[in-house]
């Protein structure tokens, strides 16, 4: 008999790269288990709890969070997920990403230059408390331990199939998800979506790699996509990235 496999995004509305937006992880789950991709930003806790509640699954289904790669908006509310549920989470990612994530190496992106940066444009009238924690948090990035290596090409053996697709160059270890089942894509950062439109990834260690990575997904077959900056799009969406991908 067939399992039911269900999917939803967990809106997480933000302003943390300095504009508003929504953060799109994504929760996927059956009767057995669920599985959350990525982690979003700290201290959204109880918008994860309450897209559980509403779905349906009891917390201690929650037995995995894959991470796309190790940047602040995917993993910062990693410790908070795994600290509120009194059973063992598995955290999944890359051999490349896991020293970002467990600490043992600085995020690639959170340089001295770009804290000095950021501390020089943040508002003259933000309270001194939410400064001082916001330079804390670039300062001090939430680490957890990897439980687990994923490779390219491997096939996960959750919800009929997830395969790992490593596309680096938005960071070195980046990976993006293609579910058979429902042949869809979680596509984490390897693209975006800005009005209505599929564009390359911004912010990246290597814009080149992130372009030809792209090409990864053409041989798939891919009717619906998911974006962590951007959502859910299912119009035309292979031919959108086919255009993408060679533009």
């Amino acid at each position: 008999m067939k399992t039911t496999v269900s999917l939803k995004t967990v809106a997480i509305e933000t302003n943390f790269r300095g504009m508003p937006e929504v953060l799109h992880p994504v929760l996927i789950w059956d009767d057995q288990e669920a599985v959350l991709i990525d982690a979003g930003i700290p201290y959204r806790l109880p918008v994860f709890e309450e897209a559980m509640a509403q779905a349906g699954i009891p917390f201690d289904k929650l037995k995995k969070i894959i991470l796309t790669h190790h940047d602040l908006d995917h993993i910062g509310g990693l410790p908070e997920l795994l600290n509120a549920f009194p059973h063992k989470i598995d955290v999944l990612a890359t051999e490349e990403e896991k020293p970002y994530i467990e600490g043992e190496k600085p995020h690639l992106k959170i340089t001295p230059a770009f804290i000095d940066r950021l501390r020089a444009a943040l508002p003259a009238e933000l309270p001194s408390e939410r400064r001082d924690a916001i330079l804390h948090l670039l300062e001090h990035p939430p680490t957890a331990k990897v439980d687990q290596i994923v490779i390219d090409g491997e096939e996960l053996p959750l919800f009929g199939g997830i395969e790992v697709i490593h596309t680096p160059g938005h960071t070195p270890g980046h990976i993006s998800l293609y579910l058979k089942q429902h042949k869809l894509l979680i596509a984490g950062d390897a693209m975006m979506i800005d009005n209505g439109c599929f564009v390359e990834p911004d912010n990246c260690v290597d814009a080149d790699l992130a372009k030809s990575s792209l090409k990864k997904f053409l041989p798939y077959d891919i009717q619906t996509v998911i974006c962590y900056h951007g959502g859910l799009c299912e119009e035309n969406v292979k031919h959108r990235i086919e255009q993408l991908a060679y533009s």
